[in-house]
Formats: structure tokens, sequence, C-alpha cells
């Protein structure tokens, strides 16, 4: 294949990558505005905590299930439970964003939106392999995911300041690892029918979730609360 084609199946690639984040993020969004605007909502999920848990297990099943499954799975079925996920993030998503202004929201999206660009397109546009440094930062997530458990008995504000600070520094990390890994699938004509979708729904749930995980970690550090 020449280079220029080779070129023109990744520009492809990646816009649809981008593409089914952004449909995945406005989904959530809309949702989390919508029920974040409902005061009987709210109400019921504060008062029915087993259900934000349940919902909470939930969104970690179908993302461990879509990773697994992703190359067994038709096109449709990819799609449908892309969707179902970020329907059940905006319901999450949700009771977080009542509990902040609207302006510090406003704030800490536009924030997020422009540190992740930064870091995409540093993840597009560098030479150096940044396979090395994507499992660090894995490990560092690890690690990031245990403390923020440890923290739930500790209740420490300043634990939870550093917690955000690091989370931060992980996900722009991710964000930079991710960009290439997709750049990296894009390049690939081993891809056809349905294979092409999927590659790029799981593209896409990288990039959604380093978004949604910047974008909390920020509203810790950012957003000021009612």
């Amino acid at each position: 294949m020449e280079v220029t084609s080779i070129a023109r199946v990744q520009q492809r690639f990646i816009q649809r990558v981008f593409n089914w984040m952004f449909v995945g993020l406005l989904m959530t969004g809309a949702i989390a505005f919508i029920l974040e605007n409902n005061n009987r909502a709210i109400a019921y999920f504060s008062e029915h905590t087993g259900v934000v848990f349940g919902l909470l297990i939930a969104e970690l099943a179908l993302v461990f299930f879509l990773v697994a499954r992703i190359n067994k799975m038709s096109a449709t079925t990819a799609t449908l439970l892309f969707f179902l996920y970020a329907a059940l993030n905006g319901v999450t998503l949700s009771l977080v964003l009542s509990v902040y202004t609207t302006a510090s929201v406003v704030l800490t999206f536009a924030i997020t939106a422009g540190m992740f660009g930064i870091m995409a397109v540093l993840g597009y546009v560098t030479k150096k392999d940044l396979s090395k440094l994507g499992s660090i930062f894995l490990m560092l997530l690890i690690g990031l995911i245990l403390a923020t458990l440890v923290n739930l008995f500790l209740q420490s504000s300043g634990l939870t300041m550093i917690l955000s600070y690091l989370g931060v520094i992980i996900f722009c990390g991710l964000t930079a690892y991710d960009m290439q890994k997709i750049k990296q699938m894009g390049q690939s004509n081993s891809y056809s029918g349905d294979m092409v979708t999927n590659a790029a729904i799981i593209g896409a749930l990288a990039l959604y979730l380093d978004f949604i995980n910047l974008f909390l970690y920020l509203l810790r550090i950012f957003g000021n609360r009612d």
C-alpha cells in the first residue's frame, strides 16, 4: 500500500475514533445535564445509594466485557454497549455535577478540553515510543485506585487533593499514550467489515475514559461546591 493511501486510511480511522468519542461524550453530557437539573432524580439517587453502586458496578462490567469480547462482537452489539456505557455514566455523573456550581463545571470542562487536546496532539506527533511510559502510567493508575479506596475510610482532604493532582498527571499521560496507540492502529490495513468499527469503538472508549477521568480530577481541584 502506498504511503499516501496508508495516510488516508489512518486519517479516516482516527476521524472515526473521535466521532465515536464525541458522540459518547455528548450522550453522557446530555443525560447528566437533564438529571442534574431534576431535583426528584437527584433526591432518589441520594436516598438509594445501593442503586448508584449498582450502576457503577454495571459500568465497570461493561468496560471489561467490551475490551475482552470486542473481537467476537458484531459492530451493532459493540455500538449498543458503548452507548449503554455512555448513558449509564451520564446518570452517575449527574450526581457529581449536582454538587458543584454550573460556572465551575463549565470552566473545568474548558480546561479539560484544552489539556486533553494538547496531550492528544502530543501523542500523535511525537516520534518517541510511549509504550514504556504507558506501562508506568497504568501501574500508577492501579496505585491511584488503591489509594482512593483507602481514603474512603481515612476521609483525608489533604490526601484527596494529592490524589486529584496525581490523577490529572496520570490521565494526561494516558491520553498521549492512547492517542499513539490509536495512530498505530490506524496504520493497519488488516481491518475489514465489523473489525474497523469495533477497533474504532475501542479507541474511542479509551479516549472517552481519559477525558471523563481527567475532567473529574480537575473538577475536584477547580470545582466550587454549591
